[in-house]
């Protein structure tokens, strides 16, 4: 763990309060990423705005798609875990997280052929900073539109964004894996 400070809920400014009360009740807890970003509070508001409406932009499947392939992929297990949680409350099923975290979407008949395109691209962004992932990009735009690429590179940005700051702070997962033990 970093010695970066923590700031607690109580401490926050009121605009990130506002943005991170509803968050904090569902939760039980203040998560410590948002305990370390908040040294930064209104870029920190930009950023929960800029996720929130990254998930108002693709469907749920996509963003859980591309959460957990990020934060697999790149070990933010503070990441994965939370959205392992989430893609089980929105309906989606453990075999279909299980075969999301194997970052092999040619093998992973669960994945729907978007979700196998979107993932591709992910992985590809992922591996060399989107150096070379142009025939992905391609791949999924032939199979959605614009808008849908757009949202969906933005979205691994996001979580390539949070997977830094996470690991270079040491960030551990807050809670335990809903799908069992994991690494």
């Amino acid at each position: 763990m970093s010695n970066l400070p923590r700031i607690g809920f109580d401490d926050l400014t009121d605009g990130l309060k506002r943005e991170l009360d509803a968050r904090v009740r569902r939760l039980g807890y203040l998560g410590e990423f948002f305990q370390v970003a908040a040294h930064q509070p209104e870029p920190l508001g930009h950023f929960i705005r800029f996720t929130e409406s990254l998930k108002e932009a693709l469907p749920i499947d996509l963003v859980e798609l591309l959460a957990l392939t990020i934060s697999t992929f790149s070990g933010n297990a503070y990441e994965r875990v939370q959205h392992e949680r989430l893609a089980l409350k929105s309906g989606l099923t453990e075999a279909w997280v299980v075969a999301v975290e194997r970052l092999a979407p040619d093998g992973a008949e669960e994945l729907t052929q978007v979700q196998r395109a979107a993932q591709k691209l992910g992985l590809a962004m992922a591996a060399k900073q989107g150096k070379g992932a142009k025939a992905e990009a391609d791949a999924l735009l032939a199979l959605t539109d614009a808008p849908t690429l757009m949202g969906v590179m933005l979205t691994v940005g996001r979580y390539l964004a949070h997977a830094a700051i996470c690991n270079t702070l040491e960030i551990a997962a807050p809670v335990a894996s809903p799908i069992g033990a994991r690494p």
